[in-house]
């Protein structure tokens, strides 16, 4: 079947159409994308204004139409602390809805880590043992970890790359001062995530997810995505701490010509570097390596499960039910769920 995820993300809007069936790897088919900072479009109270929701209705159409013309028997459209966190973000799905006839899943925060982790199992395998997955996005930063496919523990906190620089760092080059007051929230905020994770005991390997973690391998020297998925790729404790302080000296148009960074992200890698950096210092990770699938693989793979068990499988309580939450929007509104 061909299957269509619609990611609604802090930094792109992305729709990734998959071929697959139950049992095989997805193969990605075609793409769709464009850059959209939804942070950028937020008023002083916290609201997306009305040229955000117009580019957002905008691209949604097109995504539809694009799965359409390209034949998707199935769409999962969902997004992420961008909205979940507006304070106008149920408006905001409504229009959508009403405007682009598409329902957007909102997921939490610890639904987008437990989903995440879920795809990293699958990349990684059984003999992986306990996972720890760490993912920095545009809004938020999510950690997971377990040993089974979903984690036993799973949780999100406000440390995206980009709200981080909003909030922390408005210099380009940010001040000395400014650095150093954004490591010491960062480190406030993840002290007491460690302290929970480390109940878990000691996972036997590290991944890092999301576009922050692949650009910050990458000018650490890890191979270009040009290379391929299977390539191994890992960051270590040591580079990063290198390159954050050669980042900090540096504007967002000289950290443009760093390899793997783009113009979009050049500004708030830094603040991406110094969150990651502080995970790996008070998690003791001297190394991480980089899985190419992430959360957008992880609900494609969930929902090709869905089609092999009857009814969905239900993640454990304090992760929450993703999969029971689109049956109800698929029972309420049956054509809006399929291409």
């Amino acid at each position: 079947m061909r299957l269509g995820v619609l990611d609604i993300g802090s930094n792109t809007v992305h729709l990734l159409l998959v071929d697959a069936h139950p049992g095989a790897q997805p193969i990605a088919y075609a793409s769709h994308k464009r850059p959209l900072s939804l942070v950028k479009f937020l008023e002083d109270d916290g609201s997306i204004n009305e040229k955000g929701q117009g580019e957002l209705v905008d691209f949604v159409k097109e995504a539809w139409e694009f799965a359409g013309r390209h034949k998707a028997e199935d769409l999962l459209a969902f997004c992420t602390s961008a909205i979940r966190e507006a304070a106008n973000g149920d408006a905001v799905l409504a229009r959508v809805q009403s405007e682009a006839d598409v329902i957007l899943q909102e997921l939490t925060g610890r639904e987008e880590a437990a989903m995440t982790f879920f795809a990293v199992r699958r990349w990684y395998g059984w003999g992986a043992g306990t996972l720890l997955d760490l993912d920095i996005g545009g809004g938020s930063f999510e950690l997971a970890m377990g040993h089974d496919s979903l984690p036993a523990a799973a949780t999100s906190v406000p440390l995206g790359a980009q709200r981080l620089t909003r909030d922390w760092l408005p210099e380009d080059p940010p001040t000395a001062k400014s650095i150093k007051d954004l490591r010491r929230y960062v480190r406030d905020t993840l002290k007491p995530v460690v302290k929970e994770f480390k109940d878990l005991g000691v996972p036997n390997l590290v991944a890092g997810t999301s576009k922050t973690f692949r650009s910050l391998a990458r000018i650490a020297g890890a191979a270009p995505s040009g290379a391929g998925p299977y390539v191994r790729r890992v960051l270590t404790r040591t580079d990063l701490g290198l390159w954050a302080q050669r980042m900090s000296a540096m504007a967002a148009s000289d950290r443009v010509h760093l390899p793997g960074v783009s113009e979009a992200r050049a500004r708030q890698l830094l603040a991406g570097a110094l969150a990651a950096e502080a995970a790996m210092e008070l998690f003791d990770i001297d190394e991480l390596e980089i899985c190419p699938w992430a959360l957008r693989e992880g609900l494609i793979l969930r929902r090709l499960d869905q089609l092999v068990f009857e009814g969905p499988l239900e993640p454990p309580a304090h992760i929450g039910p993703i999969q029971s939450e689109r049956q109800r929007a698929e029972r309420m509104h049956p054509a809006r769920s399929r291409v």
